[in-house]
């Protein structure tokens, strides 16, 4: 069993002090970025639950991603990130209330792109009631590599937000 992550600890602390709760929606992290914040005991008071929309179609119909936007630049696109985040809200919405926090992860882990761009390239995407927010990097590495690092940084993204506000 490895110990929770740091970064997870962390953000519950901030979601708890603001009495919000957080949802995730998962590309390329597959279920890893959930299962880093539930590593931590105590999850279960802020953590709504999330989606693994892996499936490009699954974006589209269950996070609301645009359709457009995701046949012009395909899945791994920062706006794409940003609606993911702000998607996952409204769709673990519990008694007519949006989840306060959406994190979105998308990317490519490798080991091949199908679109060109750089094994590696990652978008992060948090939504708020305060607003917006996406980073992005290329990790190098391999796949696991690459879908660690990323729970990490949209880890990061989210405590910032929490801390710090949605500042592009």
């Amino acid at each position: 069993m490895t110990p929770a992550l740091p970064e997870a600890r962390e953000l519950l602390e901030l979601l708890a002090a603001r009495g919000w709760s957080i949802a995730t929606a998962e590309s390329l992290t597959g279920g890893l970025l959930s299962s880093a914040i539930v590593d931590v005991a105590g999850a279960s008071a802020h953590m709504r639950g999330g989606v693994v929309a892996y499936d490009t179609r699954a974006k589209r119909e269950l996070l609301g991603v645009d359709a457009g936007l995701l046949d012009e630049h395909g899945p791994v696109h920062p706006e794409v990130a940003r609606q993911m985040a702000g998607g996952v809200r409204r769709a673990l919405r519990l008694d007519g209330a949006d989840a306060e926090v959406g994190l979105s992860t998308t990317g490519i882990a490798g080991p091949v792109s199908p679109d060109g761009q750089p094994v590696g390239t990652v978008y992060v995407g948090v939504s708020t009631p305060e607003g917006d927010r996406v980073d992005h990097a290329v990790i190098d590495g391999d796949r696991d590599r690459v879908r660690h690092e990323t729970v990490r940084l949209a880890l990061r993204l989210a405590i910032t937000a929490l801390r710090d506000g949605v500042r592009e």
